[in-house]
């Protein structure tokens, strides 16, 4: 098993650009980041920044968020978002250039919230359009989009796994069938799932695994979540990906638990 360690939840104390060092000197190999631009469509000169800060440290990006809106401020994805189409399509182009020129595969696109005086019927098809042209916006490069359910966020509409895939599905009869769900196993729980029963149905289509344990979204230990036993148990079942690190922990203890831990980094 490997992990690949979340450089957007964990590592904060630095600015951006330092934490893929950081995280290789912490002893990964693998990053995953949120879209680290604070626009839809950055500048040249800042994703090659963001390119080389990965090249430098020697670590291979293998996941990307698309662009989520303004994150700190309650956003949680353009996808369904009516009215932003032009801006998650510009992002699409962004993302595939970025997943040519580094490698990455998985692409996690977050729904968004619910917006008041539209219908839901309307947030939803457009959902559907812009999953659709964001699998095969990253298809030429290998990429997969991830669908993710949530916590926290009221008006964010997918929050079970069932919700997800029901997602995934549509999408997949559209004939895009590079897309998966993203099972993050504390938003899972605390969103009240049956995640064993996810697990055993599902493991094997699962796109990505993230962790964090509950409550308070700390490093695996501090809550009360079996972490170790639902990996164990996906990997068994056909899981053959990585494990996110995503997380809450300050640098200095954020690690401490992998020392025994039945995996390596």
């Amino acid at each position: 098993m490997s992990y690949t360690l979340n450089c957007s939840i964990l590592l904060t104390e630095l600015p951006l650009l330092q934490r893929a060092e950081a995280a290789k000197r912490a002893g990964f190999d693998s990053v995953e980041f949120w879209w680290p631009f604070s626009e839809a469509v950055p500048s040249d000169k800042q994703v090659d920044e963001f390119v080389a800060s990965l090249k430098n440290a020697g670590v291979q990006l293998d996941g990307l968020n698309f662009f989520a809106g303004d994150m700190p401020a309650g956003d949680r994805g353009l996808v369904s978002w009516v009215g932003r189409e032009a801006e998650f399509k510009a992002n699409i182009e962004v993302v595939a250039a970025i997943a040519e020129t580094t490698g990455c595969k998985a692409f996690n696109a977050l729904y968004g919230n619910r917006i008041q005086d539209v219908s839901a019927q309307a947030q939803d098809e457009l959902a559907l359009e812009n999953f659709v042209a964001a699998a095969q916006g990253v298809a030429g490069t290998g990429g997969r989009i991830l669908v993710e359910p949530v916590s926290g966020t009221e008006t964010y509409p997918l929050k079970t796994a069932a919700q997800a895939l029901d997602v995934v599905s549509a999408v997949k009869a559209q004939g895009a069938g590079n897309i998966a769900l993203l099972a993050d196993f504390y938003h899972l729980a605390v969103n009240g799932d049956d995640v064993p029963a996810i697990i055993e149905a599902h493991a094997a289509e699962f796109g990505h695994i993230q962790i964090a344990d509950a409550p308070g979204r700390g490093a695996p230990g501090t809550g009360d979540l079996p972490l170790q036993q639902w990996i164990r148990r996906s990997f068994e079942l056909g899981y053959t990906g990585k494990i996110s690190l995503e997380y809450k922990q300050d640098a200095a203890t954020a690690f401490g638990w992998l020392a025994t831990a039945n995996t390596s980094a």
